[in-house]
């Protein structure tokens, strides 16, 4: 770990920022695009909207990075040689925004209050939706440029409202006129997730570009003029809210029914046949390419398929080939197509051309029977689609299996949901094109019988001995966790906390090495040579305090952890924490600052629409090189839960409805993150952590095939690729039971079915119930439990605390629990820490 003492810009912040802004245009597309209109040549431009002075870099609350300095839209275009014509128009929205924030904090208090909820709790991740107003829009010039922006965040879901999903009436009547208006007009879309643009379709240039952390202004500069050619593609369907079938309940309070099953998004959309505003896979950029004819190769283990890519416009760019494949439907429903595999080819110059090769194996194929317990390839013809989006793709072989094929013989996981059964009313497509069909064997496919694990046993007490005896390999690992007493495994499976303390904390900001990382393993085994690990919460970027000092061996954080609260607090409130503040010691005031600013990456949802591997295992290594210098082990992103819908407000933080997409990003940064020694990733949340609506308590009720094949699916591509070092459960519970105490999701299906190996924590307070409680609202399902978490193998509870560490001793060997544990249990998470710690510390 490195200690910086200047605030002067440092070497590594230069070169990553720079990373970034040349990686970010992979990120981005057009959604509308009319030929010859754009790129220009620097100069005057009225530039109007939202996010043209107030850009949002990301989202809020753990997904936030705290930056140095991040380039608005204003500033990267000036710094690009463009006069702005329309200050006085950003200025009088300035205040326009600065007036309606008063309001929307009044309104969000006198809500809570309504609610007898806590005020703070209730605001947490609240976005104020776009105001309505009136400011002319008179800028000279031929070129106009209208940002469009909107932020969410940890806490909050999105609404249906005008001014979030849906623009605002100043918006559409701003957006309309500036495009009649001006000769030349772009609609730059800074935002996080879906907008209705059904309103402004009149529009000819729209530009997806999303946020992009620390360089996004510049980054808009340098695709406006030319220097960068937008390559990305959707990673989610873009329709009006009504059409999407997850609208449907979303954000109950208690329970909220996975109803649409396994259509999600596209799979729903293509199936349906309701044709949404711009499908999943979709993208334009500054040119056009042309997609060879495929040539196909398969067998029972593994399906080739290369296609000649050709770049037929005048700008050099990227293409993102896309294969899908329809199931034939025997016993088991099936959507239209799956993505299966995809690629994205180089820079290509005009008239260049590239083979790209899409693989994947053939049990990918497969789908879940519940029945059976079973995943299976059903006997029939699959076929192959290739296109570069789910709109666009043709046949282009088929794939015939003699009969049914049992790929995986599994148990049943996650009982008790009672889902409608959704019916799509489309006729199956029989397809005619003239292609090669290869055909596959069921019994050269071998069955894989998973075996479960039993319970374990307890491991005897040794000759004393310390962790630096089983770092120089004179013990086993197993001597010295069967010498702890009961006491010291628990302690090793819960985090950092203080005797009794309560929360002890700022949620988020629990780390006593590292000022403001969200948090460390135990330290009250010091003694016996065990270190501990930091935690530091992304996925955006390391999330940490950018100013620090060190007191009495600790770092404490500069940053005021508070910031984004104070306004829905009452004046008692403020005078409290100000009397409960303590003053600083002089050895406090004499202490040098040291400074930690880390670099801000383009948001999760932004990183999908790369479709890049390679690009964002890049960005991965930035961000372990920043780890490795900030003395951070764990990294608590990749964000991963699928995009269900587009209510959810943390799905910028989120990649794609998609697991394949979602699976292979998230795998690509976490090979970039643990690239580098000591550094590891901790892939969140596992599972169905599908909208931020009460959810410490919110159950998610879904099918078995359902939670397998999507939101599993996932993760377990993830866990296949890249051994994440560790992983977070969910909040929620699934089909009934927290998913941090569902034994069926923490190892029956992780460590049994997946293999993995690595450690399992909790999200902050998970489980006790204290942050419902403080939210004021009396929840249909009880909390979660520490010792629910030994039972199911989820390894440490975060960020501890005293009551964690009452419940795993009570309910050792006694039977009387909720869930009974026992030392051999203890034994098992203790042991999975230790092998994390001794890997990464």
């Amino acid at each position: 770990m490195i200690r910086i003492t200047e605030e002067t810009v440092q070497p590594f912040e230069t070169d990553h920022i720079e990373l970034v802004r040349k990686t970010a245009p992979e990120c981005t597309l057009f959604l509308k695009r009319e030929e010859e209109a754009f790129p220009v040549t620097a100069g005057e431009i009225a530039l109007y909207g939202s996010g043209a002075r107030k850009t949002i870099k990301g989202g809020t609350g753990s997904g936030d990075v705290n930056v140095r300095h991040f380039v608005t839209m204003e500033e990267g275009l000036e710094k690009a040689g463009f006069t702005i014509t329309s200050k006085e128009w950003l200025d009088a929205y300035d205040q326009v925004v600065s007036n309606a924030r008063v309001t929307f904090v009044e309104r969000v208090k006198k809500e809570a209050a309504e609610l007898g909820i806590n005020a703070v709790m209730y605001g947490l991740g609240k976005a104020m939706p776009e105001p309505e107003y009136q400011i002319p829009l008179n800028a000279p010039g031929d070129l106009a440029v209208y940002v469009l922006s909107r932020i969410s965040g940890e806490g909050a879901d999105r609404s249906k409202e005008a001014g979030d999903i849906d623009l605002s009436e100043t918006e559409i009547r701003d957006i309309l006129y500036c495009s009649r208006k001006y000769k030349k007009f772009l609609l730059v879309l800074n935002v996080g997730g879906m907008v209705n643009l059904e309103p402004v379709m009149e529009v000819k240039n729209i530009l997806l570009l999303g946020q992009l952390g620390t360089p996004i202004g510049d980054v808009l500069a340098d695709i406006l003029t030319g220097k960068s050619n937008p390559s990305g593609k959707l990673a989610m369907t873009w329709a009006p809210i009504e059409k999407y079938p997850s609208t449907q309940g979303f954000g109950d309070m208690d329970d909220t029914v996975y109803s649409e099953g396994i259509y999600v998004g596209y799979r729903y959309f293509n199936t349906a046949k309701v044709t949404p505003t711009f499908p999943f896979g979709y993208g334009l950029s500054y040119t056009q390419f042309e997609i060879g004819e495929a040539v196909v190769s398969a067998d029972e283990k593994e399906v080739t398929v290369k296609v000649s890519v050709k770049n037929i416009g005048a700008h050099a760019g990227k293409e993102v080939l896309q294969l899908y494949v329809s199931k034939p439907s025997v016993k088991l429903e099936q959507p239209y197509q799956d993505l299966i595999a995809f690629a994205k080819t180089k820079e290509l110059q005009p008239a260049e051309s590239e083979e790209v090769v899409l693989a994947f194996q053939t049990t990918d194929m497969s789908s879940y029977d519940e029945e059976s317990a079973s995943y299976v390839l059903e006997e029939g013809t699959y076929w192959l689609r290739i296109g570069n989006s789910s709109a666009d793709t043709k046949v282009c072989a088929g794939l015939h299996l003699d009969e049914t094929a049992v790929v995986k013989k599994c148990k049943n996981i996650c009982p008790g949901a009672e889902v409608p059964g959704f019916k799509i009313d489309a006729k199956k497509e029989v397809v005619t094109a003239e292609v090669p069909v290869y055909e596959l064997y069921a019994a050269r496919i071998k069955t894989e019988e998973v075996i479960y694990s039993a319970e374990p046993t307890e491991l005897p007490k040794t000759t004393e001995c310390t962790f630096e005896d089983v770092k120089n390999g004179k013990v086993s690992l197993d001597d010295f966790v069967g010498n702890l007493t009961n006491e010291q495994l628990a302690y090793l499976s819960i985090g950092m906390f203080e005797d009794n303390a309560g929360m002890g904390s700022m949620v988020g900001a629990a780390s006593k090495s590292v000022a403001g990382a969200a948090g460390e393993t135990c330290q009250r085994l010091k003694e016996l040579g065990v270190p501990t690990l930091v935690m530091a919460d992304g996925p955006a970027g390391i999330r940490v305090c950018t100013a620090y000092k060190m007191v009495d061996g600790k770092a404490k954080g500069m940053d005021n952890p508070l910031s984004g609260m104070l306004e829905f607090m009452e004046p008692e409130q403020l005078q409290m924490i100000a009397a409960m503040t303590p003053k600083p010691t002089q050895e406090e005031l004499d202490a040098p600052v040291h400074y930690m600013y880390c670099t801000a990456i383009p948001i999760g949802t932004a990183l999908a629409q790369s479709f890049n591997v390679k690009a964002c295992e890049k960005l991965g290594a930035m961000v372990g090189e920043e780890m490795e210098q900030f003395g951070i082990h764990l990294w608590l992103a990749p964000a991963m839960n699928i995009q269900r819908s587009p209510l959810c407000g943390r799905n910028f933080e989120y990649y794609s409805e998609d697991p394949v997409v979602s699976g292979n990003i998230a795998a690509a940064i976490t090979l970039g993150v643990q690239s580098h020694k000591g550094c590891g990733t901790t892939i969140k949340h596992f599972a169905l952590n599908n909208q931020e609506s009460n959810r410490m308590a919110s159950n998610s009720i879904a099918s078995e095939r359902a939670i397998r094949e999507i939101y599993l699916r996932n993760f377990e591509i993830c866990v296949e690729k890249s051994a994440p070092e560790t992983i977070m459960s969910s909040y929620n519970l699934v089909n009934g039971e927290h998913a941090n105490n569902s034994k069926d999701i923490q190892t029956y299906v992780l460590r049994d079915e997946w293999g993995y190996k690595g450690t399992v924590m909790t999200d902050w307070y998970a489980v006790g119930g204290m942050m419902s409680q403080a939210g004021g609202r009396t929840d249909k399902h009880a909390a979660g439990l520490a010792s629910g978490c030994i039972h199911a193998g989820n390894d440490i509870t975060m960020p501890g605390m005293q009551s964690d560490f009452d419940d795993m001793l009570h309910a050792l060997d006694n039977k009387d629990a909720k869930y009974p544990i026992t030392r051999a249990e203890l034994q098992v998470t203790a042991k999975r820490v230790l092998r994390t710690v001794l890997k990464l510390a």
